[in-house]
């Protein structure tokens, strides 16, 4: 008993997200690091090791709903579009996932012969619920970091 119980107190509980939002959640940091200066997509990817065509995609979907502003052209990049205090990582969370179901049985077309009966759904969607409150409570203001945190850029810039 002991044993089990040793082992329950080094466990260390973990949540996925989609590389989707983390990506968008790094996007997010690095812009606000570098407040008013523009960043490209080739220096947020050498940054963090993500591809180009991954990154554009996040910058496309942020600059959508308004967190970013993107230039276009040889010269372009993207830049907060607001301020930090106004980006709820809740809110870039449920744009970013398009999924927070966590059992297969309430999944569209999944059938489930105990599914009426079955408690476990609600569990998922409360358990869900309570991952994104506390995103909620948090703003891109509360996570950002000095500009100096991202070291490539900073080399890169000289």
């Amino acid at each position: 008993m002991e044993e089990t119980v040793g082992k329950l107190s080094q466990w260390i509980p973990r949540m996925h997200l989609t590389k989707f939002s983390d990506y968008a959640l790094r996007v997010l940091m690095l812009a606000a690091a570098h407040e008013d200066q523009r960043v490209t997509i080739e220096e947020t990817a050498a940054t963090f090791g993500i591809s180009h065509g991954h990154l554009k995609k996040v910058v496309l979907a942020m600059t959508r709903a308004g967190y970013l502003h993107g230039i276009k052209g040889r010269n372009g990049g993207y830049t907060l579009a607001c301020n930090p205090k106004e980006i709820n990582l809740g809110e870039v969370l449920r744009i970013t996932e398009t999924d927070f179901t966590m059992f297969e049985c309430v999944q569209d077309g999944q059938p489930c012969p105990i599914l009426g009966p079955c408690c476990l759904p609600s569990v998922g969607r409360k358990a869900a619920m309570a991952f994104l409150n506390v995103f909620d409570q948090v703003t891109l203001a509360d996570v950002a970091l000095p500009g100096s945190a991202f070291s490539f850029i900073n080399t890169a810039r000289g």
